[in-house]
C-alpha cells in the first residue's frame, strides 16, 4: 500500500516526527507567493487604487454592501483600508517597494473620497455623474457630508492613512494632510463625556456629562429619536475602532492630544455602564445616557455583543495609559454575561431593559415586532453572538498584573496556518473562496459552492505570511 502524505496528514507530527517537514513552506516560497497574489490583487482586482468587498473570479461582478460599480471602491473593513494595511505589513516584512507603492494607490484613493467635514462615509464613487458621490474635500463631489464612525468606516481610513504616512517617511503631503485633518475632525466629534456620535457633519455641541440610567418611561412606544446617528454610540464597535486609531495617531505623531481624548473615552465607558442588574452597555444613548432606538430592528436594551466589545476596549486603555481604575468595570460586566448566557452558550444582541430577558425581532413585511422568541429571526442581522469570555477573561488577568496582552498563535502554527496559505494560491495568483451558506460582509448574492474572491481572505493571507517571514 502506498502512502500518500498531504498538507492535512502534517497535524500527525506529534506521532511521526519530520514525517512533514519537508512540506512545509519556506520562506522563499511564502515570499513568491505573496510577490504574485499582490501582482494580481494590485494589478487586476483595484479600482482607482481601492477596493471593494467582493469580486467574481472574471472581475465583471464587485460586491461592497450590495453590488458595486467598477468606479466605485469601499471604505468600510474589509474594503480600501484592510487591503492597504495588509500591504503595509507585507512592506515592512520585505522591504519590497512594490508593497508601497500598491499602499500608496490606497491610500491615495482613500484621500479622494474623504469628505469635507474631515471623515469618510462606506464607500468613494469616482464617477462625477453617479448619484453616490459625496461631498468631497477635494471639490469633486457633490451631496451628503456625513463622516461616520459605523462599523469603522473613518476610524479604519485614519488608522491606514497615519500608518501610510509614517511608512513614507511623512514625504507624501497628501497623505499627511490628509490623515492630520481626519484626527482633527475626529477630536471635534468628540462629545464633552467623552463618547462619539454614529455620525457627524460638524464639530459636536457641547452636552452634559452624566452616568447611564435606566428611562423612567416606556421605552417601547416613547423616547425614540429621529436622528439616532447624532447620539453617542457604542454600536458595531464603534469606540474599540477610536480608541485603535487614537492609539496609533500617539504612537506616530507623539501629540499629546490623542491620549488626552482616550482618556476621555475611557471616561465615558466607564459612565456608560449600565447600573445594576444590568452592569453592561447598550448600543445608543440620549443625551440624559438613557438606552435608545436605533434603526427599527434595533430597539434599547443592554447589549451582549457591544459588552464584550467594550470589555476589550477598556483594556486597551488601561494598557495605554497605565491606568487601572479603566478595569474597574469589567469584573461586573463579566458576571452579568455569565449569567445571561443563552442556553446554547452564545449571547443575546439585546437584553429587555431591567427585566433582561433576551429580546429579538420578528419581521412581517417591512414592520418588525418585539418578541422573546428566537425561531423566527430576520436573516440580515446578528441577533446572537458567540460568547468571548474565556479569551477576555484570560486578557484581564494579564491586565489586571499590568502584563501585556498575549499574543495568540506559536511559531510552529504559524509555519503550519502559512503552508496552507502558500498551497491555496492558485496558479493565477489568487487564493479562492468557495461560498458555503454563511452571511456575507455586504450580503452578496451567491449560489451554495459559487466561487469568488474576497479582499478579507486577501488581506488576512498577506498579513500572516508576512507574519511567517518576519518570525
Amino acid at each position: 500500500m502506498q502512502l500518500q502524505i498531504t498538507f492535512g496528514l502534517c497535524s500527525l507530527l506529534l506521532l511521526w516526527p519530520g514525517l512533514c517537514q519537508a512540506q512545509l513552506a519556506t520562506r522563499d516560497q511564502a515570499v513568491t507567493a505573496m510577490k504574485q497574489a499582490a501582482e494580481f490583487y494590485h494589478g487586476q482586482v483595484a479600482s482607482h487604487g481601492g477596493y471593494v468587498y467582493h469580486y467574481s473570479l472574471d472581475l465583471s461582478q464587485r460586491w461592497g454592501e450590495g453590488v458595486a460599480s467598477k468606479d466605485q471602491i469601499w471604505v468600510q473593513p474589509p474594503g480600501t483600508p484592510t487591503v492597504g494595511m495588509a500591504f503595509l505589513r507585507a512592506y515592512e516584512a520585505t522591504d519590497d517597494p512594490y508593497y508601497l507603492q500598491a499602499a500608496t494607490d490606497a491610500a491615495t484613493a482613500l484621500v479622494y473620497g474623504q469628505l469635507k467635514s474631515g471623515g469618510w462615509t462606506n464607500s468613494i464613487d469616482f464617477d462625477p455623474t453617479s448619484p453616490s458621490v459625496a461631498d468631497y474635500r477635494n471639490g469633486r463631489g457633490r451631496g451628503k457630508n456625513n463622516s461616520s464612525l459605523d462599523d469603522g468606516q473613518t476610524q479604519s481610513a485614519i488608522l491606514f492613512l497615519v500608518q501610510a504616512d509614517k511608512a513614507l517617511g511623512f514625504h507624501n503631503a497628501e497623505i499627511h494632510q490628509a490623515a492630520v485633518t481626519a484626527l482633527d475632525a475626529l477630536l471635534a466629534a468628540q462629545y464633552p463625556n467623552g463618547g462619539f456620535p454614529q455620525v457627524w457633519t460638524k464639530p459636536v455641541e457641547p452636552q452634559p456629562i452624566l452616568p447611564a440610567t435606566f428611562p423612567n418611561y416606556d421605552w417601547r412606544t416613547e423616547g425614540k429619536v429621529k436622528n439616532y446617528w447624532d447620539m453617542v454610540t457604542l454600536n458595531d464597535n464603534v469606540t474599540g475602532y477610536v480608541a485603535i486609531a487614537l492609539v496609533e495617531a500617539h504612537r506616530v505623531y507623539d501629540d499629546p492630544r490623542y491620549l488626552a481624548a482616550l482618556r476621555k473615552l475611557g471616561d465615558f465607558l466607564v459612565l456608560a455602564q449600565m447600573p445594576e442588574p444590568q452592569p453592561g452597555w447598550a448600543q445608543q444613548y440620549d443625551f440624559e445616557m438613557h438606552p435608545i432606538w436605533a434603526r427599527k430592528f434595533e430597539p434599547p436594551g443592554v447589549s451582549g455583543d457591544e459588552t464584550q466589545e467594550v470589555i476589550a476596549t477598556l483594556m486597551l486603555i488601561s494598557e495605554t495609559l497605565s491606568d487601572p481604575q479603566y478595569l474597574e468595570p469589567i469584573p461586573r460586566a463579566a458576571a452579568w454575561l455569565n449569567r445571561s448566557l443563552l442556553p446554547d452558550g452564545q449571547i443575546a444582541r439585546y437584553y429587555e431593559l431591567q427585566t433582561n430577558r433576551p429580546l429579538y425581532m420578528e419581521r412581517h413585511a417591512d414592520k418588525y415586532e418585539l418578541t422573546y422568541d428566537d425561531s423566527n429571526l430576520p436573516d440580515h442581522y446578528g441577533w446572537k453572538t458567540a460568547s468571548k469570555l474565556r479569551e477576555l477573561g484570560q486578557q484581564f488577568e494579564r491586565a489586571r498584573v499590568s502584563q501585556p496582552i498575549a499574543k495568540a498563535g506559536s511559531p510552529k502554527a504559524l509555519t503550519q496556518r502559512a503552508t496552507a496559505i502558500v498551497n491555496a494560491l492558485d496558479d493565477q495568483g489568487r487564493w479562492v473562496d468557495e461560498f458555503d451558506g454563511q452571511r456575507l460582509v455586504g450580503q452578496a448574492k451567491m449560489a451554495l459552492g459559487e466561487k469568488y474572491l474576497s479582499s478579507q481572505t486577501f488581506s488576512d493571507n498577506l498579513t500572516i505570511l508576512s507574519e511567517f517571514i518576519g518570525q
